[in-house]
């Protein structure tokens, strides 16, 4: 056993830990950032409605919740490598389906519940998790910086990528070739299949089981408010990411503006994601949270208050594409800094179950309201409500390891 502990830590291991999750980041998070892209396109061609359309996205985003948890334990007990194939699968899977999908409920089951699923056991959320087992408490917060940059990457290529496969070969095809790239997921995985009970396990701390670790986090107060907290996060995301390309459409511009923010998004969203990952690591990472969601709130308020144009169009994405995902490293290096890196995947999946349920109400709302109003308007005024009471829900949080964790290393 002994000749075993310098073989986990000698090698290139951790930096292809590294590249691997960021490829797998950017390849996951690229086909469903252009969901957006597909909405026009597949309504006009199957007469649905926006909200059908837009209830398809939803429930994507709730199975990707749902999910998450049952993810992040199939990763801790079994190796991240079997999770993501089995997530690559269904991805894949639910992609090719859309492509003949001709009734709500054929729609609903492909875009919906096998996309969400295939995301949840494939995307960014398990390849923190193994950044956090691999690289050391201190290195943390910029590795889960720079595994959320790569998922805004495969933003910013994927929607350009998407809008120019839609015009020149068509929605049913664009799909399929999303599908084939999913398909390269398994490959990278073999480079993340650690699991929580394995070498590095004692590293990480003492025997605790799942079970004992889940009602830690749930019995500790700033676990529960980080939970709340993220609601708001997934409520902001989803329903910019699939309406913001209509909404500018509705409002006179070229329907091009709305590929272009939402690359921006992703583009700006890199730099946004790197340096929440730097201050997290040195400044407090519970009041940076509520400056960020105070932030999202102002940024919505002015945009909505001033004549729409290209410039404002660009503004507003520059800037939301900085406070995009820049929420992930401080709340996923919070769930560390609590509880260690040993159960995060499931962990921080039942904080990112909070965030889905945020973004299928922030995507089904969206839908609905505007059906029913032909507007957008009481879903951005949502939105900027939800803002400022994340920025309060967040400012109480205590950056501190548990009593169980401390004790530890006291002794």
């Amino acid at each position: 056993m002994t000749p075993a502990a310098p073989t986990q830590r000698s090698g290139p291991n951790i930096p292809l830990v590294i590249a691997c999750g960021c490829v797998i980041a950017l390849v996951s998070f690229g086909p469903r950032s252009a969901m957006g892209l597909l909405f026009q396109p597949m309504t006009e061609a199957r007469d649905w409605s926006r909200e059908l359309f837009a209830l398809a996205i939803a429930i994507q985003n709730l199975m990707w919740g749902l999910g998450q948890p049952f993810a992040g334990m199939m990763a801790d007990r079994y190796g991240t490598w079997k999770t993501m194939t089995l997530g690559a699968l269904m991805y894949a899977a639910g992609l090719l389906m859309m492509v003949d999908a001709q009734s709500a409920v054929a729609l609903h089951v492909s875009a919906g519940v096998l996309v969400g699923l295939g995301i949840a056991f494939s995307s960014f959320s398990l390849v923190l998790a193994a950044f956090g087992r691999a690289v050391s408490a201190e290195q943390r917060s910029l590795a889960f910086g720079i595994g959320t940059a790569s998922g805004s990457l495969g933003q910013f290529l994927f929607a350009p990528l998407g809008g120019t496969l839609i015009e020149h070969i068509g929605w049913q095809q664009t799909l399929i070739v999303f599908a084939g790239i999913i398909a390269i997921i398994p490959l990278l995985a073999i480079a993340l299949r650690g699991r929580a009970d394995g070498p590095s396990a004692a590293a990480i701390g003492p025997d605790q089981n799942l079970f004992a670790a889940m009602a830690e986090a749930f019995g500790t107060r700033g676990f529960i408010l980080l939970t709340i907290g993220f609601f708001v996060c997934g409520f902001h995301v989803a329903f910019i990411t699939v309406h913001l390309p209509p909404y500018i459409a509705d409002l006179g511009l070229d329907p091009s503006w709305g590929a272009t923010a939402i690359a921006l998004i992703g583009l700006c969203n890199i730099a946004g994601s790197l340096a929440a990952g730097y201050i997290g690591g040195r400044y407090s990472k519970p009041i940076f949270l509520s400056l960020i969601y105070l932030a999202r709130a102002v940024a919505i308020f002015i945009f909505i208050m001033v004549p729409v144009s290209p410039a404002t169009v660009l503004i507003f994405s520059g800037v939301m594409g900085l406070l995009w995902l820049s929420t992930v490293p401080p709340t996923s290096g919070l769930v560390a800094v609590m509880f260690g890196p040993r159960y995060m995947a499931t962990l921080f999946g039942f904080v990112f179950l909070s965030h889905q349920i945020g973004s299928f109400l922030g995507v089904w709302l969206g839908g609905k309201l505007y059906d029913e109003t032909g507007s957008y308007d009481a879903i951005w005024w949502m939105g900027i409500a939800l803002g400022i009471a994340a920025a309060i829900i967040h400012w109480p949080i205590q950056e501190k390891p548990v009593a169980r964790l401390s004790q530890q290393a006291a002794e």
